[in-house]
């Protein structure tokens, strides 16, 4: 069984059809790239495996759950990362991190282990007790990132992860993914940066207009052009990112 599986989603705004016929799956130890321009249904499709909106039709389980009738279970068990989040600014990253293994039913001794993993790995170990508003955007999204993983999630949710962080960071944030997707998680990464998708997916589906009109297997190697290509040809230039090539880091 799919850890996540999308059969025909379709979601309107008033005249807008946002999302048009969705369809895919995500199976555990893959690395889902989830590849478009601005406005091609991406963070749609996301909020609606998330239950934070209801889609018109179409049908949706992630880890066997239906997001929209059980949301709490799914985000129990998922990891989510929105794009351009921001933690509390009330709280400090301990506290956030705390709550957040608190609501994932995580045990105490498990939070706190966590909490100085994750900021020991990201490199906030000296803000842990900072008030979110005197953090810098990129100390911020370190946070967001540590709290789609705090509880250990069988499957995560990630909508443009390497934003305002810096390229050393980035690197790691990569390596980490292409790991944790190794160990037999689903990981599901939605992003418009064609070198992102190249560099550490497992299979990329390109999306345009509501729908994926392509998919791509990378598992066994591909180059930039490649994928740039079958971009170009489904989604088309103005649409088309001059990104430089990294290289892939997928084991």
């Amino acid at each position: 069984m799919d850890a996540i599986r999308v059969d025909e989603l379709c979601k309107s705004y008033g005249s807008v059809r946002a999302v048009d016929g969705m369809s895919f799956g995500v199976e555990r130890g893959e690395l889902f790239g989830f590849l478009g321009p601005n406005g091609a249904g991406k963070t749609t499709t996301i909020r609606s495996l998330t239950g934070q909106i209801r889609p018109d039709s179409g049908e949706i389980t992630v880890l066997g759950t239906d997001p929209i009738t059980d949301p709490l279970e799914t985000r129990r068990r998922v990891g989510i990362l929105p794009e351009q989040g921001s933690p509390p600014s009330f709280l400090t990253p301990r506290e956030y991190l705390e709550f957040v293994g608190t609501v994932r039913d995580l045990e105490p001794d498990r939070i706190r282990e966590n909490t100085e993993r994750w900021a020991d790995r990201l490199g906030f170990q000296n803000k842990l007790e900072t008030l979110h508003t005197d953090l810098s955007r990129g100390q911020q999204q370190k946070v967001m990132i540590a709290q789609a993983f705090v509880h250990d999630p069988e499957v995560v949710l990630i909508d443009e992860p390497l934003a305002n962080l810096d390229p050393l960071v980035q690197e790691q944030v990569k390596r980490f993914l292409v790991d944790y997707a190794a160990k037999g998680n689903a990981v599901f990464v939605s992003t418009h940066n064609i070198d992102v998708a190249e560099s550490i997916c497992t299979r990329v589906g390109i999306v345009a207009d509501g729908a994926i009109v392509a998919e791509r297997s990378l598992e066994d190697g591909v180059d930039d052009a490649s994928l740039l290509e079958v971009f170009l040809e489904h989604v088309g230039d103005a649409d088309a990112r001059d990104l430089p090539a990294t290289g892939s880091i997928r084991p």
